[in-house]
């Protein structure tokens, strides 16, 4: 139960370091303040914060040299599918340039997924598909549902039909940032209809095996959500 009980203690404090560095308040020059501050403000055993210290450097946060302590590492280290490291990046505050480099990822990625789930998606893949867009249909009638899980189910079931193994592996890291990503872009659009039936585009696409449409339906969705995060940081500089 200790062990259990320390774990549980040593992902908090991650939570809050990791923030915490993400936030510039821990920088190169200030590192970490030392093990034996870090129990005294937490008030937990060493133990703890030394699980939180291997989290953190796991996620290229931090790292831990002899004789050189504990050192806060460039940002260009930092592993960003790592989903923590990205949330935290996501609740800092220049949030909106880092969901515009998120776009360019998916611009890179889910168009050619599309094309691949048309070519080489199974009829059991294409079904999950429609079953996402179906429960799409569903939670913007019913507001207990979730539409946004419904949104992230339609992603990352395309990602998998893709039947390309290392498209799948990026599931979390775009679930994660399309949690924050439609918070904004689904406003933006105004009408959950209109985004249904552009999904609905995507998903035919798919279903009749037509890549070049099923890539530029995507295509598409993808760059209106550009379109709408970069007004949105244009207008946050002109303030």
């Amino acid at each position: 139960m200790a062990r259990i009980e320390n774990l549980n203690l040593s992902q908090q404090v991650t939570n809050e370091l990791g923030q915490a560095i993400i936030d510039g308040r821990y920088t190169i020059e200030t590192g970490l303040p030392t093990e034996a501050k870090l129990c005294e403000e937490y008030g937990i055993s060493r133990t703890a914060i030394r699980e939180a210290v291997k989290m953190l450097a796991a996620k290229g946060l931090i790292s831990s040299r002899p004789r050189k302590g504990i050192q806060v590492e460039e940002p260009s280290n930092w592993n960003l599918y790592d989903t923590s490291v990205l949330k935290w990046m996501l609740e800092s505050s220049p949030s909106l340039l880092v969901l515009k480099e998120f776009l360019q990822m998916r611009m890179a990625i889910e168009p050619q997924a599309a094309a691949l789930a048309a070519e080489y998606a199974t009829d059991d893949d294409i079904a999950k598909i429609g079953d996402a867009l179906e429960e799409m249909k569903a939670s913007a009638k019913d507001p207990q549902k979730s539409f946004h899980d419904a949104d992230l189910a339609f992603h990352t079931s395309i990602l998998f039909a893709s039947r390309n193994r290392f498209f799948f592996q990026l599931r979390d890291f775009i679930s994660t940032a399309l949690n924050v990503s439609i918070q904004h872009t689904t406003p933006a659009k105004g009408s959950i209809d209109s985004i249904i039936d552009e999904h609905n585009k995507v998903y035919q696409a798919i279903r009749s095996r037509q890549p070049e449409r099923a890539r530029n339906m995507i295509h598409y969705l993808i760059d209106e959500a550009m379109s709408f995060i970069e007004a949105e940081i244009a207008s946050k500089k002109a303030k």
